[in-house]
């Protein structure tokens, strides 16, 4: 649940905001996926073992060697933090390891980019991602929903895309993002471009533009990775900008293990590879299940699909009955998410429930 706090204009010269805005004070998180405790409660009888399909995590995580035990005994050394940052900026194709700021995971600087600006207009494309509205709102920025980058107002602060997108997969040129950026920074502003599906997609990505001014782009590590539990992300930006989301963050904002790990996996090139090729296959699989089984698919990436049915609401239910767990959407009640089964029994399961849907002719 929000409750609200009135929150006065900023003094005359500061960027534009309404006469009170009213910021939410957050007393319990947005839902999200991957709470498997809420289905576990609310469907007691399903089928086990329960199969998580309600995130778009990499289901066949980076087989990683644990770091030496003084990784775990110290407070992570300055190298360590620098070996993560040169390592994400090849990973990323950025140049400069100083465009860099690493942080406990992308949400973490989602929540910290809105502290960074007074108070203003942000336009956020939609559908997707809940965080965006709710971690501007809560710093007292007006946030202004539209339907396509094409559509940003033109007296807008601050512009928020996922690229791809979740949960739909839409994905905008770079070349696009990039005008628009340019457009924003010449008045002071910033295009937030939220890139955590897109490793892989690689030619969807801004990160060739991240050091021009107006531009932030933020990466998950966890995400395509499979390690979302060891909380690391990135932001993409020019040096000052990146130095001042460090210096916002703060010592050890990353701990020793996460950037010991991520420096190898961000290096591993082979097992990169050889991940996006696998994911894509098997979203292919996905999407040849669903063929099979009469269901639309409306979006995507490699890591999840989303699907549209009338009765979705229906079919979520009997999944969770046959304890898979997907991602819904009380907002739109007609879509469900689905993630990449992680094995061959997750995948007959599913098949099992959504052909046994088909043949009592729900759609």
């Amino acid at each position: 649940m929000l409750s609200t706090l009135a929150v006065p204009n900023p003094p005359n010269g500061m960027l534009r905001a309404p006469a009170h805005v009213t910021v939410p004070i957050r007393s319990e998180p947005l839902y999200h996926g991957g709470d498997l405790a809420w289905a576990a409660e609310h469907y007691p009888e399903a089928e086990h073992p329960w199969i998580d399909l309600s995130t778009g995590i990499n289901p066949w995580p980076y087989p990683f060697t644990p770091p030496p035990l003084d990784i775990w005994t110290r407070l992570p050394p300055v190298r360590l933090d620098q070996q993560l940052r040169h390592a994400a900026a090849a990973y990323y194709g950025v140049g400069d390891p100083n465009a860099i700021a690493a942080a406990p995971g992308s949400q973490a600087l989602i929540q910290l980019l809105p502290r960074l600006r007074p108070r203003g207009y942000i336009a956020i494309v939609v559908p997707t991602y809940g965080e965006y509205a709710a971690c501007w709102n809560a710093s007292g920025h007006a946030v202004v929903p539209i339907a396509t980058i094409d559509a940003v107002p033109a007296e807008c602060d601050v512009v928020v895309v996922a690229n791809p997108n979740n949960p739909d997969g839409r994905i905008v040129s770079p070349e696009r993002l990039a005008i628009v950026a340019d457009t924003l920074s010449r008045r002071g502003g910033w295009l937030v471009v939220d890139e955590s599906f897109a490793d892989t997609a690689p030619q969807t990505s801004l990160a060739d533009y991240a050091v021009r001014p107006g531009l932030i782009v933020l990466r998950s590590f966890g995400k395509f990775f499979g390690l979302a539990g060891l909380r690391l992300g990135f932001a993409l930006a020019t040096p000052r900008l990146a130095g001042a989301l460090r210096a916002a963050l703060g010592p050890w904002a990353v701990s020793g293990p996460a950037s010991w790990i991520g420096a190898k996996a961000l290096t591993d090139t082979t097992w990169i590879a050889a991940t996006q090729a696998r994911l894509s296959v098997e979203s292919a699989h996905l999407d040849a299940l669903f063929n099979d089984a009469g269901l639309a698919i409306f979006g995507g990436t490699a890591l999840f699909r989303l699907a549209e049915s009338a009765a979705a609401a229906q079919l979520f239910d009997r999944l969770c009955q046959h304890g898979i767990f997907v991602r819904h959407f009380p907002e739109r009640p007609e879509r469900l998410r689905f993630g990449l089964p992680p094995d061959d029994a997750a995948t007959e399961r599913l098949r099992r429930v959504l052909l046994a849907w088909r043949a009592e002719g729900q759609r």
